[in-house]
């Protein structure tokens, strides 16, 4: 950590502090805004839908910091909110459509297809097509746990499930990624 980044909880002192409270907001959007943008871009893939669901993050965010009681880690409360406003938005864009989940994860894939440099044999795109034919839940636990490498425990509270079912869904994944590659 760089000398003059402050932790979560001098972070969380500033907020508090009616003078320095959007001060202290710009530092946490700073100190937290590219990873959550990378962890929201992998659930909803496109760049722009990503941006979207990071500004409704971050307003959910200033709306409810007062009431965060410091149970958790101020990255773990973030991640939460930014999984759920991904499943959120995954689950509005299924209605908006009238589909069906897999047809909307067809589309994300067909979305990936579309992506500037895609090459389907290179390794990289076929593990990102492989994690867009996941289920929503597996999907959501392989990059929690591959990407931002998140311990279970961390992760069983972002997603208010237990450890168990975590490595149990990942062990899933991994499996049907490894299919998936192997059989591309």
């Amino acid at each position: 950590m760089p000398m003059n980044e402050l932790t979560d909880s001098e972070l969380l002192a500033q907020f508090r502090q009616p003078q320095s409270r959007e001060a202290a907001f710009t530092k946490i959007i700073k100190k937290y805004q590219e990873r959550l943008y990378w962890h929201i871009r992998r659930l909803v893939v496109t760049h722009d839908d990503a941006n979207d669901v990071l500004q409704n993050v971050f307003i959910r965010v200033w709306k409810g910091l007062d009431n965060f009681k410091e149970e958790s880690q101020l990255y773990t409360w973030l991640y939460r909110i930014a999984t759920n406003e991904c499943l959120s938005f995954l689950e509005g864009q299924k209605k908006r459509a009238a589909v069906s989940l897999s047809d909307v994860e067809s589309g994300l894939s067909n979305t990936l297809h579309a992506e500037k440099g895609f090459d389907a044999n290179k390794l990289e795109w076929k593990l990102q097509l492989a994690i867009q034919q996941l289920p929503e839940k597996q999907r959501v636990v392989f990059t929690l746990r591959y990407y931002d490498e998140m311990p279970y425990e961390e992760m069983s509270r972002v997603l208010d499930t237990s450890a168990g079912a975590l490595k149990a869904s990942y062990h899933h994944a991994v499996k049907k990624i490894e299919d998936f590659i192997q059989n591309r």
